[in-house]
């Protein structure tokens, strides 16, 4: 018997680990483009913890002034999970507040800052929803600032590494998520960024950390290398320190940026002819860089205008405006 039931306990093992491996997700995306370059499971929805946080910081950003005070609530003092230790009543401004979020992950900071951006956490999560339609992050619902679990607080690996695409265009955000240490003149204290990456790999920019018992461990980071600019995202991985480095250098070593059409005018009817303002480049490995393809759409309504696809595998990978000339 005691054979047997060892079996059973050894098959019960290998069964968990499986479902377990089979459960992570990843996606790593051209952050100039936003094209997808690899991935398993991109698209699949499932609970992304504090990655929710680079989302917050963008809109609570957009919505408020790094100088505004905030008054700290009894609810957002009290918020469950991580925490900068905030206390009721005391004033601390936007700007500690979002070092505290991405540095800390404070869920604190979090709902103190859907608070005063959003006049309520309520009216906060409808702001985030409407600009992940905005950006079509199709894949993507919230219901929580902070990323606590929710049955439908929701994205993917694809829709984060979009989300830390677009928050990285904003400068405020830039330098708050790539901030090592920093000392805050309103707690007094200094905090150090959860993010190891970006204390120990060279290359790694930005990013943020995350973790609840549902989710697991997640990963968001910004890699540069030269003028290849990278974004990982990693869900539900035990190893996320080890993937990120390994799938960074391999898009790093494998991808170079190809120009695919030069700046100038190209006939494109006996009457017509279009601009390219600048050279288009994209970040194509070896095979993709014999099938890619140009296509021009002119339209009969907007005539002084075409859109210019770069096609691959019958797929536009990257789309921009040229004017039309008669």
């Amino acid at each position: 018997m005691a054979k047997v039931f060892f079996a059973f306990i050894c098959m019960m093992v290998v069964f968990f680990s499986v479902t377990q491996a089979a459960s992570a997700s990843y996606a790593v995306i051209d952050a100039e483009t936003g094209r997808l370059l690899e991935g398993s499971s991109p698209h699949s929805r499932m609970p992304i913890a504090s990655l929710t946080k680079i989302w917050t910081a963008l809109i609570a950003i957009e919505n408020s002034e790094l100088d505004d005070e905030v008054t700290i609530s009894q609810k957002a003092a009290l918020s469950e999970g991580s925490s900068i230790y905030l206390e009721p009543g005391e004033k601390i401004k936007v700007e500690t507040l979002l070092y505290g979020l991405m540095l800390r992950s404070g869920n604190d900071a979090a709902h103190a800052l859907a608070e005063h951006a959003g006049g309520s956490v309520e009216g906060f999560v409808d702001l985030m929803n409407e600009k992940a339609d905005l950006y079509s992050l199709n894949n993507t619902d919230f219901t929580n600032p902070s990323g606590l679990h929710h049955d439908i607080h929701l994205s993917s690996a694809y829709d984060t590494a979009q989300m830390l695409r677009i928050a990285l265009q904003n400068e405020t955000f830039k330098k708050i998520s790539s901030t090592i240490n920093y000392k805050s003149p309103d707690k007094g204290v200094t905090w150090q960024n959860k993010h190891r990456l970006l204390r120990q790999q060279v290359g790694a920019v930005a990013g943020k950390t995350g973790f609840t018992k549902v989710a697991g461990r997640t990963l968001a980071t910004y890699f540069e290398e030269g003028d290849k600019k990278v974004i990982v995202v990693t869900l539900s991985e035990s190893n996320d320190w080890q993937v990120h480095r390994g799938l960074a250098n391999k898009i790093f070593d494998n991808y170079d940026y190809v120009t695919v059409a030069d700046q100038g005018d190209y006939q494109a009817t006996e009457e017509k002819s279009v601009e390219l303002s600048k050279p288009i480049s994209i970040l194509l490995n070896k095979e993709e860089e014999k099938k890619v393809r140009n296509v021009l759409h002119l339209s009969r309504k907007q005539g002084q205008f075409g859109i210019w696809h770069v096609m691959l595998n019958d797929e536009s990978i990257y789309a921009t405006r040229v004017n039309v000339k008669e």
